[in-house]
């Protein structure tokens, strides 16, 4: 128990607070003295990545990596969805040059925000090239397109989604530029439904098309809408890929399927054969994966075409 001149000798909470704030240490403070300088300086600070470097090797790129920005993508039907993209951003840097500007990259995201396609991606790429004093840019982006899909027969509505992506390069005014996209899909074996008294096997695949296009009169490539480059992929499948599916829409796609079978090799020469009609097109590599149902592995084709 206390005696009472003990309780008179405690301080009172109040009393106990005040000292407590006079006296306790901010442990991020440990290692500053109490004639530590401001914060903000008065003076200009010197740009260290300006003083140059002497040992003579030029570096082909040096940015940044990981960039997760939100944008806006336009789908097939011309609707603007939201979306993240991921990107990298890069210039070359001269021999005589320490290092870039690293902030600067995402200082020019903020100032061209517009949906997402290749004037955008053009229009990024040159801003990289002019604010960052560099001849040689480069700008990868990696994003999901989302799109509206009804079920072939009962109509639910669904979003699918598509994988997209660009790659672009610029050396002077000479620009380069990669369309990317990658189409999930069915497949139905061919040699399974006709060694099979009934039945086949079927299984998701994917179809990643990259594609160059010609450029026109001021140097920029032209554009083919991404809703075409999904129609090659899913129309060289043996069905495609549906969010929402009733047991009438089941039935059809799996008959659908059944109808249409394909290896993964004539998925690969049916999307190369659609492209290579296409007048706008000068390159593209087709990549079909099977992600195969009865096999412990995957299958996969590609080809590689240029005009």
């Amino acid at each position: 128990m206390y005696k009472d001149n003990d309780l008179a000798a405690a301080p009172t909470r109040a009393e106990a607070q005040a000292t407590s704030s006079r006296t306790a240490i901010d442990p991020r403070r440990l290692s500053e003295t109490s004639e530590r300088p401001d914060k903000i300086s008065s003076t200009p600070i010197e740009d260290v990545q300006a003083r140059g470097d002497t040992r003579g090797i030029k570096l082909d790129a040096a940015g940044v990596a990981g960039v997760r920005y939100p944008a806006m993508a336009i789908d097939p039907q011309g609707v603007a969805r939201p979306t993240v993209v991921d990107l990298e951003m890069s210039v070359a840097v001269p021999a005589e040059s320490k290092g870039t500007h690293m902030s600067r990259f995402l200082q020019i995201l903020r100032e061209n925000e517009q949906p997402l396609g290749p004037k955008s991606v053009v229009d990024t790429l040159r801003a990289v090239q002019e604010r960052l004093e560099s001849a040689e840019a480069r700008v990868v982006m990696d994003f999901t397109m989302f799109l509206e899909r009804e079920a072939p027969v009962s109509k639910a509505k669904g979003m699918a989604d598509v994988d997209c992506g660009f790659v672009a390069n610029i050396d002077g005014e000479e620009i380069d530029l990669v369309q990317k996209v990658a189409v999930t899909v069915t497949s139905l074996c061919p040699c399974s439904k006709e060694i099979s008294e009934y039945g086949a096997h079927n299984q998701r695949g994917t179809l990643t098309v990259e594609i160059r296009t010609r450029k026109d009169d001021h140097g920029v490539p032209v554009t083919v809408p991404t809703g075409e480059i999904i129609d090659a992929a899913e129309e060289s499948a043996s069905c495609r890929i549906y969010p929402v599916l009733k047991r009438p829409d089941e039935r059809w796609v799996t008959m659908e399927a059944y109808e249409n079978p394909v290896f993964v090799e004539d998925m690969v020469r049916g999307v190369a054969s659609r492209l290579i009609e296409d007048e706008r097109i000068t390159w593209f590599k087709v990549h079909a994966r099977n992600y195969e149902s009865i096999h412990g592995h995957d299958a996969f084709a590609s080809t590689t075409w240029s005009r």
